[in-house]
């Protein structure tokens, strides 16, 4: 089968969790109301790629549970793909907590044990992940427990044997994993991927040095296209002597900046998946997280094509 003909342009793994933050001005524990909503890098990716108009798919682990039912029929409203998703009822959903006080975000999570963290390489269903022309995971998945981390191996297996794309963002977590214990594991994964897409931040903790030189030295060395979010205020492609970097795209104004890294994440694959040579998909990445820091929500602003498609100027809005 030829790349360009798999039936799904890119497909996500990943955990994805409940999501409740205060209303209004009160912090987490003083009394005020809550709201819900989801989120999870994984399932985020898949739903900006569906609204980018590329065909996208998610599977996971959620538990047999209110959340977790309610998170599957979210993104089947967006168009995701979810045949392969599972519910099991020998663990919860995870949940998150976030809050914003005083301008400075922090957030709580409830995974441990989560129906995710126990997702095993036998849930695989290797046709279905032949079937993508480029598959994306990320670090934390990696991080939630030893059989998540067998589950990626495997996973990669089968991308290998079924030349099938690989996209890996290490999104390190702290609050998951030690970086002494997430280094040598996600340097592992780096490896294996054909996209690499790290923030600058963490290639500082990846490569355990602050030179530029040195950490450009060392994306070189990777067989990946190495991609650097937030690098003296572009974002860079990194590839054997190659260097690429191209200026943030300028912002109204800031509203919540989560959800930027998956936003970016989600316009350049869909770049990637339309054929898009890498510096072209970097400017769609640029203004897809552009656009989507600019709204509140994980995964609510990220734009859709034709959004995008008028701020490039290929389309008019009509407002009435």
């Amino acid at each position: 089968m030829k790349i360009g003909m798999r039936p799904i342009d890119v497909i996500t793994f990943g955990e994805s969790m409940g999501l409740l933050y205060p209303e209004g001005v009160k912090g987490i524990g003083q009394g005020g109301s809550m709201a819900q909503s989801f989120g999870g890098a994984e399932s985020n990716i898949a739903i900006g790629l569906a609204r980018l108009g590329c065909s996208s798919g998610w599977f996971g682990q959620l538990g047999n549970d209110p959340i977790g039912t309610g998170i599957l029929k979210a993104l089947r409203g967006e168009g995701v793909d979810i045949s392969r998703a599972r519910q099991t009822d020998s663990g919860p959903t995870g949940l998150m907590l976030r809050q914003k006080v005083r301008g400075q975000s922090s957030v709580y999570y409830y995974r441990k044990g989560s129906a995710a963290s126990q997702f095993k390489p036998e849930h695989i269903d290797s046709e279905y992940i032949a079937s993508a022309n480029i598959l994306h995971f990320t670090g934390i998945t990696a991080a939630l427990s030893s059989s998540c981390l067998e589950t990626i191996r495997h996973v990669i297996s089968v991308c290998k044997a079924n030349n099938v794309r690989i996209s890996f963002d290490p999104n390190v977590r702290l609050k998951l994993w030690n970086i002494e214990d997430a280094r040598p594991v996600l340097l592992e994964l780096a490896e294996s991927c054909d996209y690499f897409l790290p923030g600058y931040d963490e290639c500082k903790l990846l490569f355990e040095t602050d030179d530029e030189q040195i950490i450009l030295d060392r994306l070189r060395q990777l067989p990946a296209i190495s991609v650097i979010k937030s690098f003296n205020d572009s974002n860079v492609i990194v590839h054997q002597d190659h260097i690429y970097s191209l200026p943030f795209e300028p912002v109204d104004q800031v509203v919540d900046t989560v959800g930027a890294g998956d936003g970016f994440c989600a316009g350049f694959l869909a770049g990637i998946a339309k054929g898009w040579t890498p510096e072209e998909a970097l400017a769609l990445g640029g203004l897809t997280g552009a656009l989507v820091i600019q709204a509140p929500g994980d995964w609510e602003a990220l734009p859709t094509w034709e959004e995008v498609e008028q701020l490039r100027g290929n389309s008019v809005h009509i407002e009435r």
